[in-house]
């Protein structure tokens, strides 16, 4: 195991490679949240600042927990090369569309229909580790589940429905997007 203080090249190149990686959050008194996350969405934006973006899904609680705490960790596999785990540890906050910098940040990525957000990160400290009981695992495709479901809805039609999702599922405050991603 070795601690980093920012992303070097090596390290930067892992992140941006790995097909899918994980996002941990938490909140006094609240669970814990832990989400896989692909689709070709996150960016590396500078050795201590990350960005992902977000689609709307079941819940809202990394927007929730990063309100109320603000830390995040993102981790990262290898499933298909030498055996390694890179853990990127900070604080987030949730750009909105309706917020200032969204359009600096949406440029970074191809927003589609059903993005409701972006995470921005600042990274405090980067862990790495073996990582040997890591499968290894071959990648097929990324699922186009969540794009065909957002084809079949508006961006109105989305925009009212995380409009109503202003609370976590303990009950803590969210900031739901009140304007559609552009």
């Amino acid at each position: 195991m070795k601690f980093f203080d920012q992303l070097d090249a090596k390290l930067r190149a892992f992140v941006e490679k790995q097909p899918v990686f994980f996002v941990a959050t938490a909140a006094p008194d609240a669970r814990i949240n832990l989400s896989p996350k692909g689709m070709d969405s996150f960016r590396v934006l500078g050795p201590n600042r990350v960005a992902y973006l977000d689609w709307g899904g079941s819940g809202n609680e990394t927007n929730a927990h990063l309100l109320d705490d603000g830390r995040i960790t993102l981790m990262f596999c290898a499933f298909d090369r030498s055996a390694l785990i890179v853990r990127l540890y900070g604080r987030g906050r949730a750009v909105l569309p309706q917020d200032a910098d969204w359009a600096e940040l949406a440029g970074l990525f191809t927003i589609e229909t059903g993005v409701r957000q972006i995470f921005d990160i600042t990274i405090d400290s980067i862990q790495s580790s073996c990582g040997y009981a890591v499968p290894l695992m071959t990648f097929d495709r990324e699922r186009q589940t969540l794009r065909k479901h957002y084809a079949t809805t508006t961006p109105a039609e989305n925009l009212a429905k995380w409009e109503t999702r202003t609370r976590s599922i303990d009950g803590l405050p969210t900031r739901p997007p009140s304007e559609v991603p552009a």
